[in-house]
């Protein structure tokens, strides 16, 4: 089946010349391409008639949960006739198994696996499987951590058709292989119930659940069933099952890991002890053996990641499966935000590496552990065929790996032009600061002020309070959701400034904004880059009296580079305004982008959309306090409480809102440690 993209809107500006572009270069073969569209141009958009008009499987990888939850619920809407899945980290919080030698501490994995993103997970690998080539994957950097081998997921995947010789029992044991479980009562999902000659099988992921009727050992018939009534809903000729597990593997391979396992438990505990190192060859030897035990009765064990490479069949030091492995060879890799995600694909595995050396060396884990990571960078580069860099700011990187052939989407449907910069020398800076702010506050409109450090956001704030301008700061220190409320009540008119530290540059859509303020423009560094500069910069892009004014002494290289790029840039969208009859209206924003939950907060101050107990929000407020009620809390009712955030957080992240999901992670975490300063 074809990509079929269906939206009310059809390109315009310079999203049909981009989409040529890039459609033309990937189809003569050209392997690493970079779209660099301002804020506001509809790059979305764009990705999707590319991926449309070339017709190949594609995965679109986000540098973190919620902009792949937002991209996700794009993508749906152009694509409503297509496989488009959704695969991310499907843990609800996780605590990675760790050894702090200075210390002698040993951190025991701990986490919460969400079933309905599992469910999506296996829907994504098994789309990927079925041989269809109209699958979008939106997905974050977990796409690149290891997973089950596609040749073991696909072996023990179950195929059916009426007409078929097939044995009943030997069915039976197929799915039981597929990690599917018997049951006599209601069918759930990976479940399969047994009457007679009729089977009825709960598909591992989705709401599909199929009847197997058999005469002797014929398929007799394939039926689509309601799975509460039985009612029949659809006859079908031939099903596929996928296994409930991407970690599926089949009973000759557990037998030969198990083997190579024993072999290279002996091999490390005859190193500690030539070493004189007993304590480590015991602690090995026990949680080995109790782990092989478990994998021979039952299949599976705690940590059974762990020794991935044996059940693969890999060598040591050989990276592991990944979902890409799951794609055929001709996919397109979409990476947005390029700028921001491929550092952070960079930087996975020296932070898993530096965890997983300890473990080892102390004899927690066989060195086999190591191999149970996400890709280097280098094996990434290796699996990618052809790449989309998406980014308002192309990185190095990008540029280089496209030999600086850049397609360029500057025109914005709305006909809005970049904001002007204007450069002011820092004398008497917060007097002429305050002077503009009084004329945007007149005409209703909104101001950012980036500061360079976050004791500067805060003490500009506190003057700001003190003369009676109306603000808030906001950077790192300030914690998830209450950042989201911030921009919430910046968008209500509770105040009419924000300072804060780079303001969170990516994603951050406030239309109301026409004057961003960057104060130490010429401090060069990170937060002072002509990427940064730029970032912040188009914050001021969604308003059509948008403007930005740089205090500096100096015009750095950084300020020089990004305001020359701004004046080009306006140039080409006046011109196009011009040229069309353009007015420039300011941007709109749906209103739920930030998160779904804040729609339905009824007090101002409630972070959460799942109303707490007020004495739970008591006790975490001791907690931030220092653990000034410790003496007045029993260990019970923490326990009740601690269990309590954790409902909390699941049921945020079933909703696929992480950001309320974290902050329930965290006070969770912090009830913790207030129960082991009591014990």
């Amino acid at each position: 089946m074809d990509f079929k993209l269906v939206s009310e809107f059809a390109p315009m500006g310079d999203q049909p010349e981009a989409i040529a572009q890039l459609v033309e270069s990937i189809e003569q073969g050209e392997q690493f391409n970079t779209l660099m569209g301002v804020t506001g141009s509809g790059k979305t958009f764009t990705m999707a008639n590319v991926i449309a008009k070339l017709n190949r499987p594609t995965i679109v990888l986000s540098h973190n949960k919620t902009l792949a939850a937002q991209l996700y619920g794009e993508f749906k809407n152009f694509f409503p006739e297509n496989a488009v899945e959704y695969f991310v980290s499907y843990y609800d919080y996780y605590q990675p198994e760790a050894y702090l030698p200075t210390t002698d501490t040993y951190i025991e994995k701990d986490l919460s696996i969400n079933d309905e993103i599992e469910k999506m997970r296996l829907s994504a690998t098994s789309a990927l499987l079925s041989g269809r080539r109209d699958v979008i994957v939106v997905s974050s950097v977990s796409c690149l951590y290891g997973i089950g081998n596609p040749e073991d997921f696909h072996a023990t995947s179950i195929s059916l058709k009426v007409g078929e010789v097939q044995n009943y029992k030997q069915l039976l044991y197929k799915l039981v292989e597929a990690l599917y479980t018997r049951t006599e009562l209601e069918l759930t999902p990976a479940t399969f119930r047994t009457r007679g000659d009729i089977i009825d099988i709960m598909a591992a992921f989705g709401d599909n659940c199929y009847r197997v009727i058999f005469f002797d050992n014929e398929i007799e018939a394939i039926q689509l069933i309601d799975s509460q009534s039985g009612q029949v809903i659809e006859h079908l000729n031939e099903v596929t099952l996928f296994p409930a597990n991407m970690f599926v593997t089949t009973k000759e391979r557990i037998d030969r890991a198990v083997s190579r396992i024993y072999v290279d438990m002996g091999e490390r505990i005859a190193f500690f002890e030539q070493q004189g190192r007993a304590m480590e060859a015991q602690r090995l030897k026990q949680r080995v053996e109790y782990d092989l035990e478990m994998i021979k009765e039952l299949g599976y064990c705690s940590g059974i990641e762990n020794y991935s490479r044996y059940f693969d069949g890999r060598k040591e030091g050989e990276r592991p499966f990944c979902l890409l492995d799951y794609f055929p060879k001709d996919y397109l890799m979409i990476i947005d935000e390029s700028h921001v995600t491929l550092p952070q694909v960079h930087a996975m595995y020296g932070g898993d590496r530096a965890r997983k050396e300890n473990l080892v060396e102390y004899g927690f884990r066989l060195p086999a552990a190591k191999d149970n990571r996400p890709l280097m960078f280098s094996e990434f580069e290796l699996l990618v065929k052809n790449a989309l860099y998406v980014s308002a700011t192309p990185a190095d990187y990008e540029l280089d790996m496209c030999e600086g052939v850049v397609v360029e989407q500057l025109i914005r449907p709305t006909g809005l032009i970049d904001p002007p910069i204007e450069v002011r020398e820092t004398d008497k800076q917060i007097d002429n600061l305050l002077e503009e702010i009084q004329i945007r506050v007149k005409s209703k409109e909104k101001i950012m002020v980036c500061t360079i450090t976050k004791r500067l956001a805060e003490e500009l704030s506190r003057y700001f309070d003190r003369v009676g301008v109306r603000n808030r700061y906001i950077h790192s220190d300030v914690e998830t959701l209450e950042r989201v409320q911030i921009l919430e009540d910046m968008r209500a008119d509770a105040f009419d400034v924000l300072v804060g530290v780079n303001l969170l540059r990516e994603g951050l859509d406030l239309p109301e904004v026409s004057l961003v303020v960057i104060m130490d423009a010429d401090k060069e560094g990170f937060l002072r880059n002509v990427r940064s500069l730029t970032q912040m910069a188009g914050r001021a892009a969604r308003h059509p009296n948008g403007r930005v004014i740089l205090y500096a002494d100096n015009c750095s290289d950084s300020m020089r580079k990004a305001i020359e790029q701004s004046n080009r840039r306006r140039e080409k969208q006046i011109k196009y305004n011009m040229e069309h009859g353009l007015a420039p209206g300011q941007a709109k924003k749906s209103g739920k982008g930030q998160s779904l939950l804040l729609a339905s907060m009824e007090r101002p101050n409630d972070m959460t959309a799942y109303p707490i107990q007020e004495q739970h929000y008591a006790v975490a407020a001791d907690v931030q306090g220092g653990y000034s009620a410790t003496e007045k809390i029993d260990v019970g009712e923490l326990d009740k409480l601690i269990a309590k955030s954790r409902e909390d957080m699941e049921r945020a992240a079933k909703s696929q809102d992480f950001l309320a999901a974290i902050r329930y992670r965290d006070k969770m975490y912090e009830l913790q440690k207030m129960r082991d300063e009591i014990v």
